[in-house]
């Protein structure tokens, strides 16, 4: 018989904390590596649906995230890369966050993760 040790945790979090979580959940499992400030600008990008480049770069000053708008710009192009991050459109570009990670972002949320984690079986001898 398998024993398994089983670890339940429950936390009651706000909207913003619940966004980050998804998106390192995601970038976990996706063995995506991403800073704190990145996440943060993420995590802003995931409340809209879409917005201008210019005018979400200026958001992310005055929200303290990053100190210029090239900083913000150079996130953003990490996260393209980083397939994190859509962007759409010639002139003016629309960014939006890459509907693949799935974030819940409005009303209440309850995320429910069963994760199984297996220790590896050594090969039986002969």
């Amino acid at each position: 018989m398998t024993v398994v040790n089983r670890v339940e945790q429950k936390a009651k979090v706000g909207i913003n904390d619940i966004i980050q979580y998804q998106i390192l959940t995601y970038c976990f499992f996706n063995k995506i590596q991403i800073s704190t400030s990145d996440l943060k600008c993420l995590s802003e990008l995931a409340k809209v649906d879409d917005i201008e480049l210019t005018i979400f770069c200026k958001e992310m000053m005055t929200k303290k995230i990053f100190k210029s708008s090239q900083s913000a710009r150079n996130s953003i192009t990490k996260g393209e890369r980083k397939n994190l991050i859509l962007k759409n459109g010639v002139n003016k570009k629309k960014i939006s966050l890459n509907k693949e990670l799935n974030v819940q972002t409005k009303g209440t949320v309850l995320l429910d993760f069963k994760i199984l984690g297996i220790e590896p079986q050594e090969p039986q001898g002969i």
